[in-house]
């Protein structure tokens, strides 16, 4: 008789909570599983685990009939089930001796705050969790012993979302024996898995105890030192700025003066390689003029890369001018702050991850659509995170994620060698987005990232038709891999006229183009 996934019903995780405050002499982990097993007797309950396991795999076990006529439960007292299958299967034991510090260890997170409910968008809600494990037809899992890193990976993965359904079910006393449980695991996988669950146990423990950040927010310079990082260690940021490039050199193909309007001027690591394309053009350079924008304490910084860039295009023999613009929000922008002149520049505005944080506060994004409507540009240039992370249920957006930064960490660790620096910096990076996605809510939730057809609703809405990037624009970012050495998990794949970059099968970045729509370009006339 097998009891299915469901028949685990929100009362009986309740149920097992309780029991992790009543019986302090139980093991918390297991006993929040539906398994009573005393801390005194984890020892004896590892050794009958191993002995099944070797007894399981043998072939003449599973070739036979021993297990016919045996009716296997769920089993609550874990070691008088282990002891009765292991009589019925007729296994006598070897003396062993099995080091007890073998079992997992559950050192917790440090939990000084107190536990506090959180938000559930929906309690009943359950995620199939796609090729990690299918948990639609499973018996209770039995925590087995001395298994390879593979299966460790498997169970931390099992543990990661079975933690986030307590969070959405609310049931923090579950959640609690969970994400030291996590934390335990994390630290004994090596790997890309270990680091990526390592920032989602962290998130998950902010989201259970509520912990606050006791600092300011992270100087804006530092956010762009780990930006850099992240842009040496792999092909992520290159791809988004030379494909955005190489629509900006299609579109601008003719004109004798060039407006770009930047929404987001960072580093501006996007704009030399463009200047100098512009350099070599046959017929001789167009005048260049840039408007970068930025926040209000990157002021300075931005006028120091505006000389920067001016050294540059002397340097080539391009004719320069540079502006800066720093406000509180991308929403402040009106169209008279970019002094745009139509009847001797071709404008473009270009958003490199600028787009998605506008999407915590409704109307924001609407808001600055229209904005850069009303400057009319030749083309608007846009790459976002490839991914889903702006649903209103937790579970599911947590499970996005999961996939979605497994796939990056899996990318930093197997593409190629990355100086060790470049390598944590980058992490750094990533890791503090899953802890924004996971743990931040409201407003306070900017890594709000969508899929390439949804941002197509979006913009198609707001009045802009799509533009093909091409089959030059595919050819040349798939060159720009190969040069890049970014190893052979990268490719790159075009989608009704755009480009993603994906690792392996998971496309993880989405490039597009568009323009003002025909229609609202013949109404403003």
């Amino acid at each position: 008789m097998k009891r299915s996934h469901q028949e685990t019903s929100v009362e009986e995780a309740h149920s097992m909570g309780k029991k992790l405050e009543d019986d302090n002499n139980m093991d918390e982990f297991l006993s929040a599983l539906g398994y009573k097993v005393r801390s005194s007797d984890m020892a004896d309950v590892a050794q009958k685990l191993e002995q099944l396991e070797v007894v399981l795999s043998n072939d003449d076990v599973l070739g036979s009939n021993a297990l016919n006529d045996t009716v296997h439960y769920n089993p609550s007292d874990l070691s008088s089930w282990a002891e009765t299958m292991l009589s019925e299967l007729n296994y006598y034991p070897p003396s062993l001796d099995l080091d007890p510090t073998r079992m997992c260890n559950l050192t917790p997170f440090s939990d000084d705050n107190e536990c506090s409910s959180t938000n559930s968008e929906n309690n009943s809600k359950r995620i199939r969790l796609g090729p990690w494990c299918d948990s639609s037809e499973s018996t209770r899992p039995v925590v087995m012993l001395g298994v390879d890193s593979q299966e460790t990976g498997v169970r931390l993965v099992q543990a990661l979302v079975a933690c986030a359904e307590a969070v959405q079910q609310e049931n923090l006393i579950l959640a609690d024996a969970l994400v030291k449980r996590v934390g335990s695991l994390a630290a004994s996988q090596a790997g890309a898995m270990g680091k990526v669950a390592t920032y989602f146990a962290e998130a998950l423990a902010r989201r259970i105890y509520r912990i606050r950040p006791s600092s300011p927010a992270v100087d804006p310079s530092f956010e762009e030192i780990l930006q850099m990082h992240f842009y040496e260690s792999c092909p992520y940021l290159k791809f988004a700025h030379f494909t955005a490039n190489q629509a900006i050199l299609e579109a601008v193909a003719t004109a004798r003066g060039v407006h770009v309007i930047d929404l987001g001027i960072n580093q501006g690591m996007q704009w030399p390689a463009l200047m100098q394309a512009m350099a070599l053009r046959p017929g001789g350079s167009p005048s260049f003029r840039l408007t970068g924008v930025g926040g209000p304490s990157e002021g300075d910084g931005i006028q120091q890369l505006g000389w920067k860039l001016a050294q540059l295009a002397q340097a080539i023999g391009v004719e320069f001018e540079f502006k800066g613009l720093t406000v509180e929000s991308l929403t402040d922008l009106e169209p008279e702050m970019f002094e745009t002149r139509p009847e001797s520049e071709t404008l473009v505005v270009n958003s490199v991850f600028e787009l998605h944080p506008l999407l915590a506060r409704p109307g924001s994004i609407e808001k600055l659509l229209a904005t850069v409507k009303a400057v009319k540009p030749s083309i608007v240039t846009v790459v976002e995170q490839e991914a889903n992370h702006n649903g209103v249920v937790f579970l599911e957006r947590f499970n996005e994620a999961l996939h979605y930064y497994s796939s990056l960490f899996d990318s930093l660790e197997d593409g190629v060698i990355i100086p060790s620096q470049d390598r944590v910096m980058s992490e750094v990076y990533l890791g503090r987005q899953i802890l924004n996605v996971v743990a931040a809510e409201g407003t306070d939730r900017i890594e709000r990232h969508e899929t390439l057809d949804q941002w197509r609703k979006r913009l198609g809405s707001a009045g802009f038709d799509p533009v093909s990037l091409g089959s030059d624009a595919f050819k040349q970012a798939s060159l720009l891999l190969a040069l890049s050495g970014g190893g052979d998990g990268y490719r790159v794949d075009e989608n009704d006229g755009s480009l993603m970059l994906a690792w392996q099968t998971k496309p993880l970045i989405a490039a597009s183009a568009w323009k003002v729509s025909d229609v609202t370009a013949e109404r403003r006339r």
